[in-house]
């Protein structure tokens, strides 16, 4: 058996904002305003939101100051304290010209670039909730920035009609990261242990993962000798966007194929690599 390895990303972060930085330039008034797949937020309020990540990293992490909201005490009240916060600071920006929109993000992402150049991946740092780690290793914790950063980059590319950076060099590293959420989403599914389920992600981004039922749960691996009590076969585009919510479970389970105990593999169509 073999455990998957780390994804590593800080050498992903400037080209990625490079990439964003020329196709916020390229639009026109017109293509600012366009809807994006959350149809409360147009690209130029998807672009706000990826400069609220950023001044967030910088704020929070690299400058440690402490924000003194009124703490979350479950699951529920952190994403409700996220969607607010959200909320307002693209409302707060709604003032900022396109411009002086890329001018900003163009400062605070090569500030934030910088900063994870600086972290040890390999240290323990804070959660990532989807993933079931506390603490989780820092790679985990930028794989999580960067397709926070690249799925956003992907919305408004879609919004936009202008594809990009769906190489398996950018999109690979997402799949690998997000594959780290299936043994929270199988969490409840009871099943003797040694049963094995495949995933294959087909594409030039995609790969193979398994779910090993082991004492402690359900554990992620590249590699593992046995025939799977199901395998579960989808496209790297259906997958992303199921992952991230861009699809619903409903729209994305007919592009779905279960080979096996479709019961044991099932609860992959609720799997979410995001806090949504």
């Amino acid at each position: 058996m073999s455990a998957p390895e780390p994804v590593l990303v800080a050498s992903l972060f400037a080209p990625l904002l490079e990439g964003l930085i020329e196709l916020l330039g390229s639009l026109d008034a017109e293509e600012w305003e366009r809807p994006t797949v959350n149809p409360q937020w147009s690209v130029k309020d998807m672009a706000a939101h990826l400069l609220g990540g950023d001044v967030s990293i910088l704020s929070r992490h690299r400058d440690r100051f402490l924000f003194s909201g009124d703490p979350f005490r479950q699951w529920n009240s952190l994403v409700e304290l996220i969607n607010h916060l959200n909320t307002e600071w693209v409302a707060a920006t709604g003032r900022l010209s396109p411009r002086l929109l890329v001018d900003m993000l163009r400062f605070t992402g090569e500030q934030a670039t910088a900063f994870f150049q600086t972290i040890d991946p390999y240290e323990l740092g804070g959660p990532v909730s989807w993933a079931g780690n506390d603490p989780a290793p820092n790679w985990l914790d930028l794989a999580r920035e960067y397709t926070e950063r690249w799925h956003h980059q992907q919305q408004i590319r879609d919004a936009v009609g202008k594809p990009g950076f769906n190489e398996p060099a950018f999109m690979a590293p997402v799949l690998r990261a997000f594959v780290f959420a299936w043994p929270v989403a199988n969490a409840a599914i009871v099943a003797p242990e040694g049963t094995l389920l495949k995933l294959q992600i087909a594409g030039e981004a995609g790969g193979e993962w398994f779910l090993r039922r082991e004492p402690a749960g359900w554990q992620l691996h590249t590699e593992v000798d046995g025939d799977p009590a199901c395998l579960i076969q989808v496209d790297q585009e259906i997958a992303w966007r199921l992952f991230c919510r861009d699809m619903q479970p409903e729209q994305a389970a007919p592009h779905f194929e279960f080979n096996g105990d479709r019961s044991l593999a099932e609860p992959i169509l609720q799997m979410k690599s995001v806090i949504v």
